[in-house]
C-alpha cells in the first residue's frame, strides 16, 4: 500500500487552496457553534465595509431591506459605535473613497459574533447572515450616500490593523 501511495507522487498532495478550504469550514463551524471567531477578510468569503451604527445606517439599513427582500448580513458593535456591512470578496480593491463609508479586504481580519447572538451585549448580528447572500456595494454605496451615517470611521479605522468586531 506505501509503495501504492508513493509512487502516487504529486498528485496524493492536497491541493494548495484545500488548506484555505479547511480554514473556512472550521471558522463556519466555531461561528455556528456560538462562539466568537476571528477570521480574515477577503479571500472567497468577504470584505467589510464599516460606517457609524447611528439612527443614519439604520436608515441605510432598512433602504437595503427593501432592495434586498431583507439586508444582507451587518454586525453591530455598540461599544464602537460601527457597523461592519458583510459585502462580496474584493469589493475593498474597487471601492471608491466615500464620505461615510470605508471598505476592508485583505489582510485584515474581523471577529465574527456568534450567530444566535442577535441582541447585547457585544458584537451581535444586526441583520443575521442569510446562506445566499452579501450586501451588495452598488446599493449600500447609494444608501449610504442618501442616509450619511456619522460620525465617519475613516480615523479610526486607519488607526487599526485588525477589524475588532
Amino acid at each position: 500500500m506505501q509503495h501504492l501511495i508513493e509512487s502516487a507522487g504529486e498528485s496524493r498532495r492536497p491541493a494548495a487552496d484545500m488548506a484555505d478550504l479547511a480554514e473556512v469550514i472550521r471558522t463556519l463551524l466555531a461561528v455556528q457553534a456560538g462562539r466568537d471567531t476571528r477570521v480574515r477578510l477577503g479571500g472567497n468569503l468577504f470584505d467589510v465595509v464599516i460606517t457609524s451604527s447611528g439612527p443614519q445606517a439604520h436608515g441605510a439599513a432598512a433602504l437595503m431591506d427593501e432592495i434586498q427582500g431583507r439586508c444582507g448580513p451587518v454586525i453591530e458593535d455598540p461599544a464602537s459605535g460601527r457597523f461592519h456591512w458583510l459585502v462580496p470578496p474584493g469589493s475593498s480593491t474597487r471601492w471608491q473613497p466615500h464620505t461615510h463609508a470605508v471598505c476592508l479586504g485583505s489582510p485584515h481580519t474581523i471577529t465574527l459574533p456568534p450567530l444566535n447572538r442577535t441582541t447585547p451585549p457585544g458584537p451581535y448580528w444586526f441583520r443575521p447572515p442569510a446562506s445566499d447572500r452579501l450586501v451588495p456595494t452598488g446599493p449600500l454605496r447609494k444608501a449610504l450616500t442618501h442616509t450619511r451615517p456619522e460620525p465617519t470611521p475613516h480615523t479610526t479605522t486607519a488607526a487599526q490593523a485588525d477589524t475588532t468586531t
